[in-house]
């Protein structure tokens, strides 16, 4: 039986966003009170603050934890229009006395002009790569070319997505390590078109390049939250999103060749330049379409997640419920648990090997403090 349990978190504002570690023994709070807090779990599965300082001079919009291969590094983005890398100092710079680590910043992103509203490190098997985007509409990715000095950064792409950008996410699949894929998603109502976005890198062209899909019925409600699920054997990728109305899930199925589509090739996706949306030549073609949509939340969808092996998305709303959904054999989506804050089981089915934490947010990342939401934050550990 999975049982809840709530953590004072002390901050003096809203929270906007939780991250687990790796291996899910370490947990990250950011809020509008310009502060992150780190919390570490110990063998009584208590958790305790371990660090907590003040990282930007605005709303602290999202947080995130590098692989540890290159350390315990987190990465913050927030309303002050930057995005910062933090260090945690071990050894003699420790204070022992008060059980705080102490974080350092290793490098400030300065290069957007609005507000940073999400920050994603790449998948460790790309190297030291992390992504921001911004309400100017444009993804910046970054590298690290020595990971044992994370002071030094240099921007190697910029994607201009012509439409305010709210959240980003990484095809984590071990399969695409030619191939990377991003998806990018958008709460820019003044702006028509499909709030998801989803661009490629090309060899050929050593740029990314938006993938173009005739077929792919647009997603036109604002979107909150995107995520990539794991794939373990899949032959085709998932995305969950979750918008102003309900949660999604979207299929992207690489088209190996033409007999392999029942659509002639203009109307199958294919990779197209991410400014003038021009085919480039590229032969791989996909195929995306949205596989399942749920309104159970009934309000705002605020979040979602995967577990470890992307056959599990956790969904969390203003509803003030956070929902589990599972494909059966018949590849079927449906919703399988809920678990409410005055419950501390989920129901109806039992589910095991997940952390849950709450979370408080808004949408408005226009304004430096905002309303409440009653949406709770839910995170898998991996």
């Amino acid at each position: 039986m999975m049982v809840s349990r709530s953590i004072q978190a002390d901050h003096k504002d809203l929270i906007h966003d939780i991250a687990y570690d790796y291996y899910g023994r370490r947990l990250a709070t950011c809020s509008s009170d310009q502060s992150v807090k780190v919390w570490d779990i110990d063998d009584a599965d208590q958790w305790t603050c371990t660090s907590s300082w003040k990282t930007h001079s605005g709303s602290v919009w999202k947080v995130t934890w590098a692989h540890p291969e290159f350390g315990q590094i987190l990465a913050t983005c927030s309303f002050d229009r930057t995005a910062i890398v933090w260090e945690e100092m071990v050894g003699d710079n420790t204070n022992e006395k008060s059980n705080q680590s102490v974080w350092i910043k290793r490098h400030s992103f300065v290069d957007s002009r609005t507000s940073v509203t999400d920050v994603k490190f790449a998948p460790k098997h790309f190297g030291l790569i992390l992504s921001t985007c911004s309400l100017d509409g444009i993804i910046r990715i970054y590298e690290a070319p020595d990971v044992m000095n994370i002071t030094q950064w240099s921007i190697q792409y910029e994607i201009n997505c012509n439409k305010a950008c709210s959240s980003i996410s990484w095809n984590p699949s071990l399969f695409r390590q030619n191939f990377p894929m991003i998806a990018v998603g958008s709460d820019d109502n003044n702006v028509q078109g499909s709030k998801i976005l989803f661009y490629e890198f090309n060899e050929q062209a050593r740029d990314w390049q938006q993938i173009i899909d005739k077929t792919f019925k647009d997603v036109n409600e604002l979107v909150h939250d995107i995520s990539f699920a794991p794939n373990v054997g899949r032959s085709y990728d998932l995305l969950g999103a979750a918008t102003t109305k309900d949660v999604k899930i979207i299929s992207i199925r690489l088209i190996e060749n033409e007999k392999d589509s029942a659509e002639p090739f203009s109307q199958t996706a294919s990779v197209a330049n991410s400014t003038n949306n021009t085919p480039i030549g590229n032969k791989r073609r996909y195929n995306i379409k949205v596989v399942a949509s749920f309104d159970d939340h009934g309000s705002q969808v605020w979040r979602v997640s995967w577990n470890i092996t992307g056959t599990l998305m956790a969904s969390s709303g203003d509803d003030g419920a956070v929902r589990l959904w599972k494909a059966n054999c018949f590849e079927k989506w449906q919703n399988v648990g809920i678990l409410k804050a005055d419950q501390n089981t989920i129901h109806p089915n039992t589910i095991t090997g997940l952390r849950a934490g709450t979370n408080h947010s808004n949408d408005d990342r226009q304004q430096d403090g905002a309303t409440s939401s009653a949406a709770t934050k839910f995170v898998f550990s991996q």
